[in-house]
């Protein structure tokens, strides 16, 4: 009998025996614990802040309400997570269609609470499907709320895998324990290390503190005047306690002269303006700089929508047409062509934030804005305040004006450029790919791996030890060109960009050139879903990773969002005797390594990948099956992108208190 025949004879089997007992219905928690990443997004540590995020945002909401003022977020020593808030306190009388109290209802029914549409509590909320809370309940092993209101203290458990079965149940019903002279919810959840796994290590992740301080210190920045406390009480190395506490009065107009503070900017003061249109708030903040990207992000309810939507293509509709009236009006020349919406935007940092009844979002992860009523209130409140702001103020809107003729120059000037990059089927033509490209066979772009290296000597080591089938290597001579500090035309100028931009496959929809912070990069031509950034691990091998990362991150961003960016992790130590040998990634496996094979053993220091036979790079670094590959992402595109212009912008001070500050997150081998 065949495989395939056993195959089909199992198939049969399987399916007379199928019947409606085979049927399994997931209801309330036990779907959301069965099935944890459809609700949270998965089980790693990204999921793990998501669950603080969701009860944050319960009280951002309470603030959004105008009913609370300050929020209190610990991690506490044993890995639990406490929220607290002022706010009116969840209700605790019974809600008629489920017979229990209010408490209960939120933190044990899907799709339950006050934001929506017939509910007066709350005009404007980011928890509109009411499924935080109880998601958060159901992966926790246990959860302890509080609620203060109405002079009273009511405490209620609940267990994410109790002994009866019930998942998230209370076995006490909700019950006053003292009195209480103030308003608000306080809740403490356990994370389940039994849903919970660190995807590399299998075991339970642990919250990351600058992270969550990261995600916090935005929440401030949205809330004008609310005050966020952030304190993490597990024991520190350095500090036996940690506590942020942010506050900002200036609200949005504070977070873009935050993100400015180190670059240069071309007018002193940050253009805000507050409006309501269509029912719909609307918050801008905007300030330009001498750089040559654009840094806008936008929010809608206090949620960050990274892919953007209606009311990011309100600003930039409205943006393009009142720069380019202005202009019109004496600072272009005659005849001279009007500036495209990329040149109005270089330089730029903006915040776009909505506050809107009934928020339609793409999908649950609410990473982009439907509502076609908001693209209309940007585009008029921006229309209407930045034309006065530019007649009020002609000085600042000549130069401003002056900067996006200046990018038009330029992209026309790259456009016109000798080595634009290709289509495709160009590329792929004689003569189209790089000359030090040592290509794969396969052309199936899910299967292709292309391996960045430096120099002659690494590449020729990779290009012997490689799987010639589905893996492809390209050599750059030396560190490529810091593209924070050039213009487009510089970048297209520069031979290893060039490399890059035809091996990959770089290009826009419809479209040759590459901009900054393009969102609409051609996916389908990109030519390999794994790029791969294989360096020394020394001083000059670090500094040539963080040059391509700016690239990637400003010129083709979607690269990284989707997954494609990693970052090979080549051996330090090989340790040897009788034949046996490890390879040891960092000084811990060293001492491991050298304990377990005991005296007598050489230890081999590797001090660049052009040390290492091709078979070595191959077996630790290349081999699919044995290699440790890193992917490359963010959590925050605003701190991403603040922390690129600090590493590789002009200011060098900033620079040297970032590095002073994380040096203890590194290990430099110099």
């Amino acid at each position: 009998m065949t495989k395939a025949d056993t195959t089909k004879e199992k198939s049969t089997q399987a399916n007379s025996s199928y019947s409606a007992s085979d049927i399994e219905v997931l209801e309330g928690l036990d779907a959301v614990r069965r099935r944890p990443g459809m609700y949270i997004g998965g089980v790693d540590q990204k999921a793990l802040h998501h669950c603080v995020y969701e009860i944050v945002d319960n009280s951002i909401d309470e603030a959004l309400a105008g009913y609370c003022n300050e929020i209190r977020a610990t991690i506490n020593v044993d890995g639990s997570i406490t929220v607290l808030d002022d706010g009116r306190g969840i209700p605790v009388d019974k809600v008629s269609k489920t017979g229990l109290s209010g408490v209960e209802t939120v933190f044990t029914k899907l799709h339950s609470g006050g934001k929506f549409g017939t509910s007066l509590s709350y005009k404007v909320s980011g928890g509109l499907h009411g499924v935080g809370a109880s998601c958060v309940n159901a992966v926790s092993s246990k959860m302890d709320v509080e609620v203060y209101r109405d002079g009273k203290t009511y405490f209620v458990q609940f267990l994410g895998d109790n002994t009866s079965g019930k998942i998230g149940q209370n076995n006490e019903p909700l019950k006053v324990i003292g009195k209480s002279d103030k308003t608000g919810t306080k809740v403490t959840f356990w994370p389940d290390p039994k849903i919970f796994k660190d995807q590399e290590t299998g075991k339970m992740p642990v919250c990351n503190r600058e992270v969550i301080a990261i995600r916090l210190r935005e929440m401030a920045f949205l809330n004008k005047g609310l005050k966020i406390v952030f304190t993490d009480e597990r024991l520190q190395k350095a500090e036996p306690h940690y506590e942020e506490m942010y506050f900002y009065e200036g609200g949005i107009k504070s977070y873009v002269e935050f993100l400015n503070s180190t670059k240069t900017c071309l007018h002193k003061e940050v253009i805000y303006f507050e409006n309501t249109k269509e029912d719909v708030i609307v918050e801008i903040a905007m300030q330009y700089t001498d750089t040559y990207s654009d840094s806008i992000f936008v929010f809608a309810n206090n949620i960050n929508n990274p892919d953007g939507g209606t009311h990011l293509t309100g600003f930039r509709n409205s943006l393009t047409r009142v720069i380019n009236d202005y202009g019109k009006k004496g600072v272009f020349k005659e005849n001279e062509e009007n500036l495209q919406g990329e040149d109005v935007r270089e330089g730029l940092t903006a915040i776009v934030s909505v506050k809107v009844r009934d928020p339609q979002f793409e999908s649950q992860t609410k990473v982009k804005l439907l509502n076609n009523e908001v693209q209309t209130a940007v585009m008029a409140v921006l229309g209407e305040s930045l034309k006065d702001w530019l007649d009020r103020n002609p000085k600042e809107a000549k130069i401003i004006v002056q900067k996006g003729i200046q990018a038009r120059d330029a992209r026309e000037a790259a456009r016109k450029a000798k080595n634009l990059i290709r289509r495709q089927s160009v590329l792929e033509s004689a003569g189209g790919l790089p000359g030090k490209l040592a290509d794969c066979t396969s052309r199936d772009a899910e299967m292709c791996e292309l391996f960045i290296v430096e120099g002659d000597s690494a590449g020729g080591s990779a290009k012997q030890g490689r799987e010639r089938m589905f893996q492809a290597i390209l050599p750059l001579r030396g560190k490529i060109l810091n593209v924070e500090r050039a213009r487009i035309g510089k970048i297209y100028d520069n031979t290893e960009i060039q490399a890059l931009i035809q091996a990959i496959g770089l290009s826009t929809i419809g479209d040759d050139v590459l901009r900054p912070n393009i969102d609409e990069l051609d996916l389908d031509k990109i030519r390999y879903h794994k790029i791969i950034i294989m360096t020394d691990a020394d001083v000059d091998g670090a500094h040539i990773r963080t040059l391509l990362l700016t690239f990637f991150f400003r010129y083709a961003r979607p690269v990284i969002e989707n997954g494609y960016m990693y970052i090979a992790q080549p051996p330090l130590y090989k340790v040897e005797k009788n034949k046996k040998v490890i390879y040891c990634y960092n000084e811990h496996q060293l001492e491991l390594a050298k304990a377990e094979l005991g005296e007598k053993t050489n230890v081999q220091r590797f001090k660049g990948l052009g040390e290492m036979m091709p078979v070595q790079l191959w077996e630790t670094t290349m081999n699919p099956e044995k290699r440790t590959l890193k992917r490359v992402s963010f959590q925050d595109a605003a701190e991403a992108d603040r922390i690129f212009d600090i590493l590789m912008g002009d200011a060098v001070g900033p620079r040297r208190e970032f590095i002073e500050e994380h040096a203890g997150l590194a290990i430099l081998d110099v």
